[in-house]
């Protein structure tokens, strides 16, 4: 059946009104003068500003940072944010941004340094205004790798373990707990060949991510991490800061003797993040049932290891170190407590897939430059785009269904809308479309945020 009405043609023209596209990104600037991270970054990178220098190094990272989290990718996705002046005021032209990050990528660790100290300064004031500690007051350090693909022939990337070819940057998250997001507070791109066992690096990251925490914290930090994280070096090392851990243990023979070794009264119920009894769950202490003589007492003092044992899921396929159809995890930790709860805790540390899916939705699906040093200034304003993404979430939409959303989501709602910035006298005003649902949202964060500054 045809319809007899006639189709609308819709026709597109260029008005002279000053309209934005991005008009919710003005939240992460107001967020980020909140904390005052563009005279702490501009502080930093004094020394890499020439003589005669228009722009200041310090805006043109902030810049790229605001158009990373706004959704982009590469270096020129920076004309987003320079063609919006009303809102982001004057940006650096492409040519000015590629000088800089070339200039930084040869005093790569002394910017890279520099970057970070301005960080968490910055952080240390977000703290001020949001804790993140739990309620005991510790803060959790989640540790992970991840695999980022290369489709051309960059400096350093080499295949990797699942046959693809690139980089396997090792990354640690801040966790925010249930509710809330987390911050990137450390981040070591490596070649794609990297060992995921590889003691020195996760030791290079976790004094990265110790340095991103304000001093009174960072001897209250439990470190998660997979099995990757327990080796014998790493876990010294966090035992002689006096730090807790849990980590991932792999199916050594030992561990696979002291499985049988378990009678089956010591099996207990597992719990799920709720507290309620999971079903064909169940949890049990190794620790009296590894045998010394195999060099047990090697490890540090305190240490407990811990099994979880679950029936896969249909179509599931058992590894070489799953006993009796049983899906078997090992984990070791200097944690007191409930072996259920202390499993429930370390499985929480899947939290850090979550936020390395938020980076790669954030600039590190690909990295865009050539040279391996450059690469290592893109990871950073990654996780400088993460955190203008989390400082917002915490300071501006605390208390909000906005506060837990993925990037996506953030930028399909709230940052990535139309607006027009509207000059009366001496105020400007930045108009919503009306009808908005979500513009109550973003009205209230900058609401929250005047209220903070006061």
């Amino acid at each position: 059946m045809k319809s007899n009405r006639r189709s609308r043609r819709l026709r597109v023209a260029v008005g002279s009104d000053s309209l934005l596209s991005s008009a919710g990104g003005g939240l992460l600037l107001e967020t980020a003068r909140l904390v005052g991270l563009p005279e702490l970054l501009s502080r930093a990178l004094a020394p890499w500003r020439p003589a005669r220098a228009k722009h200041d190094p310090g805006k043109v990272l902030l810049d790229l940072a605001v158009a990373v989290a706004l959704g982009g990718d590469c270096l020129s996705d920076l004309a987003v944010v320079r063609s919006q002046p009303d809102l982001f005021g004057h940006v650096a032209s492409d040519p000015t941004v590629s000088r800089l990050i070339t200039s930084l990528a040869t005093d790569a660790f002394e910017a890279l340094a520099a970057i970070r100290t301005a960080r968490a300064q910055a952080r240390a004031r977000v703290w001020e205004h949001a804790p993140v500690t739990g309620p005991d007051g510790w803060v959790v350090i989640d540790l992970d790798a991840t695999l980022v693909e290369a489709h051309s022939e960059k400096e350093g990337a080499q295949p990797t373990f699942k046959r693809g070819f690139g980089f396997s940057p090792l990354l640690a998250f801040v966790d925010h707990g249930r509710g809330a997001t987390g911050e990137c507070v450390g981040g070591l791109l490596r070649p794609g060949k990297a060992n995921a066992n590889n003691a020195a690096d996760h030791i290079t990251v976790l004094t990265q991510a110790l340095a991103q925490l304000p001093e009174d914290l960072r001897g209250r930090v439990v470190v998660r991490g997979d099995s990757g994280a327990g080796t014998h070096d790493f876990l010294d090392h966090i035992s002689g800061l006096g730090l807790s851990y849990s980590v991932g243990l792999g199916g050594w023979p030992t561990i696979l003797d002291a499985l049988t070794n378990v009678p089956r009264q010591a099996w207990k119920r597992a719990l799920d993040p709720d507290g309620f009894a999971r079903d064909g769950a169940q949890v049990a202490e190794l620790t009296r049932y590894v045998p010394t003589a195999t060099g047990y007492r090697r490890w540090p003092d305190g240490m407990r290891i811990i099994a979880r044992r679950e029936r896969p899921h249909p179509g599931a396929q058992l590894r070489v170190t799953d006993l009796d159809g049983w899906r078997i995890k090992i984990f070791a930790t200097n944690l007191p407590g409930r072996i259920a709860d202390l499993e429930v805790q370390h499985r929480l540390r899947a939290r850090a897939e979550d936020r390395i899916r938020c980076l790669k939705d954030t600039g590190l699906r690909n990295l865009p430059l050539h040279s391996f040093a450059a690469n290592q200034i893109w990871l950073e304003l990654v996780t400088l785009a993460c955190d203008l993404l989390a400082w917002t979430q915490q300071l501006a939409l605390a208390g909000t269904f906005a506060q837990t959303w993925e990037p996506k989501r953030l930028r399909f709602r709230l940052l990535n809308i139309a607006g027009r910035v509207v000059k009366t006298g001496r105020r400007e005003w930045l108009r919503l479309p009306r009808g908005w649902p979500w513009n109550p949202i973003l009205i209230a964060g900058h609401d929250r945020l005047n209220a903070l500054r006061t």
